[in-house]
């Protein structure tokens, strides 16, 4: 399959360069910026674009190629820190800037460019950078500058080189997508593109091939991506697909009976149910640390997991719905990262286990992943459900995880889940949740005192998760909520709704 390759210097943005590249149906990968040139030609992709980075490209220690730009043999797109490589590896002079760009930049675009085909002669684009490339390498052209007169773009076609210092993959930048699908289509010829029908039909027959007829074991969560990769490995293994499903405890209401309806009933799988909630809930106890939370539950699933594993005898394979995002995150291509939080379903399984690992989605995203289940003929309530985390309620309860908390918070958000479905608003929503607040107050219920819980609303609207708004519901259907909630379930007296962007918060409290 044709693809662009991106090589990741360190910046927050370049997910989202593949992400957009995706969105035009344009398969792409990415690897760090120091995998050798072998890697790269072994790959033979028909393009490559360096990510930014928050590095200066002038310090001694700034990540670098281990081989000259003329050796890749394919058209290179710099983007940001990209652009100043390019601009020092061939002789161009790059400095601090004297007045560094952040945010919003007004660029004028020259006529003649191919990357800049199709596009007004001025946009508005994102910039991050305190350095500038003052003068470009002698053979370039500068088809861009910004309003302040620094040098916005270089290029030359003739070297198949083309760097621009703005940001094209965020969504602040005015026809960023298309400047992305000019160097893609245009300057590479990228001309096959990712088709979902395409997937299933090779996808099926390449777990054929290497199942070649043993047993394999799916963990099932019940969440978009296990959903979707189970239906796929059903197709291909067939009564030698098993499946198994822990109930933590820390579920939402309605999420095990689902298992039943849609996987044994609509599907026909070989799934274990097990309850495991007993033990979850013992280990749990008492603790209130977030991070301890989840290395909790992480190795409790393993080990829940494990048990139920050696009962399925002759089983040789595990199928796990890990996506690309998921890859990135949790073994970084950047190097050294701070740590948000712990994820306990990308990794560790194999290993523990000794099966062999099959991971159909690896490189896709969620919405790929959505389109595939849509030819699958997987119910939307599956495949558009928002956001649940691994570690389940446990994270959305503030402290101390009890059976009585936890019923508490399943009753509220159940109702919320409700309203904002008769509302038409559930489609409008990234993630919609509940937490529920290690904090009591005073109420009035029923003309008497009372003094119990407090829960927060949580809605965001979001593309990707990796950047968050607060949505901004209808009173009319924030009040519903909170009516409901306080007059239904007994702990609660008192509704606040979260009006806190990503960033500066996450979008799970925990």
């Amino acid at each position: 399959m044709q693809q662009i390759l991106i090589l990741d210097f360190g910046s927050q943005y370049t997910q989202l360069i593949a992400r957009r590249l995706r969105n035009l149906k344009i398969y792409c990968e990415i690897l760090p910026y120091s995998a050798p040139l072998e890697e790269l030609r072994k790959r033979g992709p028909k393009g490559v674009i360096f990510s930014g980075g928050p590095q200066s490209v002038y310090r001694p220690d700034s990540p670098g190629l281990s081989y000259k730009l003329s050796e890749i043999g394919v058209p290179v797109l710099g983007v940001c820190y990209g652009m100043q490589l390019v601009s020092r590896e061939l002789g161009g002079r790059i400095r601090k800037a004297e007045k560094r760009e952040y945010g919003l930049t007004r660029i004028k675009i020259k006529k003649g460019s191919r990357l800049f085909a199709g596009l007004p002669s001025a946009l508005n684009v994102w910039m991050s950078h305190g350095d500038e490339v003052k003068k470009v390498p002698g053979t370039f052209c500068v088809p861009a500058r910004t309003e302040n007169g620094l040098n916005a773009a270089m290029e030359n076609p003739g070297l198949g080189l083309y760097a621009i210092q703005f940001h094209p993959e965020v969504y602040h930048t005015e026809k960023g997508e298309k400047i992305l699908e000019n160097f893609a289509k245009k300057i590479c010829g990228v001309s096959e593109f990712f088709n979902s029908g395409d997937f299933i039909k090779n996808t099926v027959s390449e777990m054929k091939g290497r199942a070649r007829g043993e047993k394999a074991i799916c963990a099932l969560s019940g969440g978009v991506d296990s959903s979707v990769a189970a239906v796929l490995a059903s197709r291909a293994m067939g009564g030698k697909l098993n499946c198994i499903f822990v109930d933590t405890g820390l579920l939402r209401l309605g999420d095990r009976d689902r298992m039943n309806e849609v996987f044994k009933k609509k599907f026909g799988f070989n799934i274990k149910i097990v309850d495991a909630s007993k033990l979850f809930l013992s280990r749990l106890k008492g603790v209130s640390d977030p991070e301890r939370k989840r290395k909790i539950i992480g190795h409790t699933f393993i080990e829940v997991f494990r048990s139920e594993a050696k009962k399925i005898k002759g089983a040789k394979f595990l199928v796990q719905g890990t996506l690309y995002p998921d890859i990135i995150e949790s073994v970084s291509v950047k190097g050294p990262s701070a740590v948000i939080k712990s994820h306990h379903n990308v990794g560790g399984l194999p290993e523990k286990l000794g099966f062999e690992l099959i991971e159909p989605f690896r490189f896709l995203f969620k919405d790929e992943v959505r389109e595939i289940g849509r030819k699958l003929r997987i119910p939307d309530e599956i495949l558009f459900q928002h956001p649940f985390p691994g570690p389940g309620l446990a994270i959305r309860i503030i402290g101390a995880v009890t059976p009585e908390r936890i019923s508490v918070l399943q009753k509220a958000d159940l109702i919320m889940r409700q309203e904002i479905t008769k509302a038409g608003w559930y489609g409008k929503i990234w993630q919609a949740f509940c937490v529920l607040l290690p904090v009591k107050s005073v109420g009035v219920m029923g003309d008497e005192r009372s003094y119990e819980n407090a829960l927060a609303v949580r809605c965001v609207s979001s593309v990707d998760g990796m950047t968050a708004d607060w949505s901004k519901l209808p009173h009319e259907l924030m009040g519903k909520i909170s009516s409901r909630i306080i007059s239904e379930v007994r702990g609660i007296n008192r509704v606040v709704y979260d009006i806190t962007s990503k960033p500066p918060a996450t979008i799970e409290w925990e």
